[in-house]
């Protein structure tokens, strides 16, 4: 696990945090304690940015086995509801810019997997997952969302398997994200694909203080980070924008998730991240800087849009997430 040097001298820098745990499902009381104690140490260490994990208010994995008068029990209407409310009260006590993830209740009695950003103003965004799966009655979004922060870095966000879509990056790119806030909940999926994760022994976890290098073995191996470095850094490489992965770690229904929080630079190269089988939180400092001359910015100026509408155009090919994600 890195840490971070100090704040370089410089214009433009920002101090940003990672943050990963286990959330437990339907508790938004127990989770929102750990949410507040993480940003009151992000503001301690003088982070502007604290991003948390997909869906870590409401918990996440559990939520595809309950029926759909227990979602609508479990989400929020965003941003007036008690959850965007209470991230709204943090961002304002701290100072801080704080992003975390619950269930949305739509206006129309649809569900969304959503993603709010409070700034300390009061201001809001929300994302909504473009490729949901988790539940028959949770949608899919339609928006790409991209925004500024008060210090001056653009910001686009994209929740778990919406990074696994090379076009909903570059896309969020070419709207001038200069980072990527990306919130998870994965590693150590059950697959049927042998190349893929699969999952961990519950064991290793329960064990984890007594034998920490076996679960951190297991974190850092096929079924965690190393899959994650088959593809995460070529996001921000691709892209020439900072990354910055928040993951679940724990328990998440019968799966283990792997944390593996860390910030990449638009080089793809890790800043900080973390391999510990624990709850934790890794800062890096942004320098903006690094962007102008940025590999992936390069590429982004050399498109020939006029190659590119086949991508439009359905192949036939294309299925729902929820068919290809319980396909594998």
């Amino acid at each position: 696990m890195t840490t971070p040097a100090p704040p370089q001298a410089g214009p433009r820098t920002l101090r940003v945090a990672s943050v990963q745990f286990e959330a437990s499902p339907a508790d938004k009381e127990a989770n929102f304690a750990k949410i507040e104690a993480f940003v009151r140490q992000a503001a301690e260490r003088g982070v502007r940015l604290v991003v948390f994990p997909e869906c870590c208010i409401t918990g996440y994995w559990f939520i595809r086995n309950v029926s759909e008068t227990q979602l609508a029990e479990i989400a929020e209407p965003i941003p007036n509801g008690p959850s965007t409310q209470r991230l709204i009260a943090l961002a304002h006590k701290y100072d801080i810019t704080v992003a975390a993830g619950l269930f949305e209740a739509g206006e129309q009695g649809e569900f969304y997997n959503s993603y709010v950003v409070a700034l300390p103003d009061g201001t809001t965004h929300c994302h909504r997952k473009l490729q949901a799966f988790e539940h028959p009655a949770i949608r899919s979004g339609a928006a790409y969302t991209v925004f500024d922060l008060p210090e001056g870095f653009r910001v686009g966000v994209l929740i778990c398997y919406d990074c696994n879509l090379i076009e909903n990056v570059r896309i969020t790119a070419l709207r001038g994200a200069e980072i990527l806030i990306a919130p998870h909940q994965t590693g150590a999926v059950r697959s049927k694909n042998p190349h893929l994760m699969g999952i961990i022994d519950p064991q290793l976890w329960n064990r984890r203080h007594e034998d920490p290098d076996a679960i951190e073995r297991e974190f850092r191996g096929d079924k965690g980070r190393g899959w994650l470095m088959r593809w995460l850094p070529s996001r921000a490489h691709d892209n020439g924008m900072f990354l910055i992965f928040s993951n679940g770690v724990g328990v998440d229904d019968d799966e283990i998730r792997t944390g593996n929080a860390m910030i990449l630079d638009p080089y793809g190269r890790i800043l900080s991240e973390t391999w510990k089988a624990e709850e934790t939180m890794v800062v890096a400092d942004l320098d903006h800087s690094l962007l102008a001359d940025a590999t992936g910015r390069g590429w982004i100026q050399a498109r020939r849009p006029e190659l590119y509408t086949p991508l439009t155009v359905p192949t036939g090919l294309e299925r729902d997430t929820r068919e290809l994600k319980f396909k594998e």
